[in-house]
């Protein structure tokens, strides 16, 4: 169990999980280290090993196991609130159907893959009164709400703009949206709405205006078959120059730090096989796609984006995406004001400048996760459960940022791939889905 202190006042909650694949199953750990606060009542997932994982972990009967969402909702309503994690293309029946049958609602990012379906789940979480919270994790983390608060206090004066780099990590990149579930839009959705629709979340709620105006810029630029190394292969394991090559396979997932012969079990590893060892990986790279050429595969997202976004009065901010970077999703985030400067570079320690006294304060950051199975983006994917689970607990939706808010930072995100495909500035009012 956790040593993170809890309120004891809170009752304990139960939950459903739907999608029992690597964020379900990292939500519902909540439960393993704080058990006086959440238990876990019921999984539904078609893969055998991944809801069977979930049924030991929570001892989940027999008769609460399901392989199927739909046979959860057929079921008279059997716990407080459902975990959603199904692939981004299966969250808008799921969640539409779980809000009608009462039950509060965590939804793995992003809420959908259409602006339509974003705007009909929230339709019905207010018309059947239920609570919606969505993974955008990071808007419950202690640095980014360290930011906000410097900010309302106007510790920096008026924010005129931000800077905001999310970093993939050359090697995340390969792996998820090269090799993985979020290589192709058609299967899953456009790589800036899988990974950027909390920062985009983040650049709204920190500026705190109306965004007027979007514009973006982006491509595939690097993984593609025209800069496919001479002698390549078209499988890592039998490529001649597959050990000069930044995004082997081999180093990925069998020799390299994160790879299964340096005894690692967890990720990567746990979206190639269910149980990895020498072998499995083996096999799994000679005929699965994790194995493949990141030069020799259907991905077809873009590597590399930009964000520009007009605010009212005035005010302007930047987000950039990019794959090749040696940080892995640890964001940087400047936020300039009239009277000072924030700095919060990797997600860590938050740093103000102010221009009066010339002098720099520092914000250091201790996680509340250690100690925890939730370490994951640095300790949010905790915070975000430990926030949905006070706002069930105590029915308070002043725990959890807003369905409202939420989906209009989707729509943001929207348009932002619609300047991007045509090549133009989008007008919130008159342009955007």
């Amino acid at each position: 169990m956790a040593t993170h202190k809890t309120d004891k006042a809170d009752k304990q909650i139960t939950v459903i999980v739907i999608g029992a694949g690597n964020r379900g199953t990292v939500y519902s750990n909540y439960a393993v280290d704080f058990p006086e606060r959440l238990k876990v009542v019921g999984v539904a997932d078609p893969r055998k090993f991944r809801r069977t994982l979930i049924q030991k972990n929570h001892n989940i009967p027999d008769d609460k196991v399901f392989e199927d969402w739909e046979d959860v909702v057929e079921q008279d309503k059997f716990a407080d609130a459902v975990i959603i994690a199904t692939p981004d293309r299966c969250h808008r029946e799921p969640a539409i159907q779980c809000a009608d049958k009462g039950y509060h609602i965590l939804l793995e990012k992003p809420m959908d893959v259409t602006a339509a379906g974003c705007k009909a789940i929230v339709e019905a979480v207010k018309r059947n009164n239920v609570l919606l919270g969505v993974g955008h994790v990071l808007h419950y983390f202690p640095p980014a709400m360290t930011i906000k608060r410097l900010i309302d206090e106007g510790a920096i004066g008026e924010v005129i703009n931000i800077q905001h780099l999310e970093p993939v990590g050359w090697n995340h990149f390969a792996h998820s949206y090269v090799r993985g579930n979020w290589h192709k839009e058609a299967d899953s959705t456009f790589s800036l709405l899988a990974k950027c629709c909390h920062d985009i979340d983040l650049i709204k709620w920190w500026m705190g205006k109306k965004c007027l105006k979007v514009s973006s810029f982006g491509s595939l630029a690097h993984f593609n078959k025209e800069n496919k190394p001479e002698g390549a292969a078209s499988r890592c394991l039998d490529c001649s120059v597959e050990s000069k090559c930044p995004y082997s396979a081999k180093q990925m997932y069998l020799d390299g730090p994160f790879g299964v012969r340096m005894g690692n079990e967890g990720w990567p590893l746990i979206a190639v096989v269910d149980t990895p060892t020498v072998e499995t990986v083996t096999e799994a790279l000679r005929t699965g796609p994790y194995g493949k050429c990141v030069y020799n595969t259907d991905n077809d997202v873009c590597d590399n984006q930009v964000v520009n976004f007009s605010f009212s009065e005035g005010r302007t901010a930047t987000l950039s995406m990019v794959a090749f970077t040696e940080k892995l999703c640890t964001r940087s985030v400047k936020v300039f004001g009239t009277k000072g400067e924030i700095q919060c570079l990797n997600f860590n320690e938050v740093t103000l400048f102010d221009f009066v006294t010339r002098k720099t304060s520092k914000y250091p950051f201790i996680s509340g996760a250690h100690g925890t199975r939730m370490t994951g983006h640095g300790g949010a994917d905790f915070y975000i459960m430990d926030a949905f689970v006070k706002a069930v607990a105590r029915n308070d939706p002043s725990c959890l940022c807003t369905a409202e808010n939420t989906l209009e930072s989707h729509l943001l995100t929207f348009a932002a791939e619609k300047s991007r495909l045509e090549g133009k500035i989008i007008t919130m009012e008159t342009d955007a889905l």
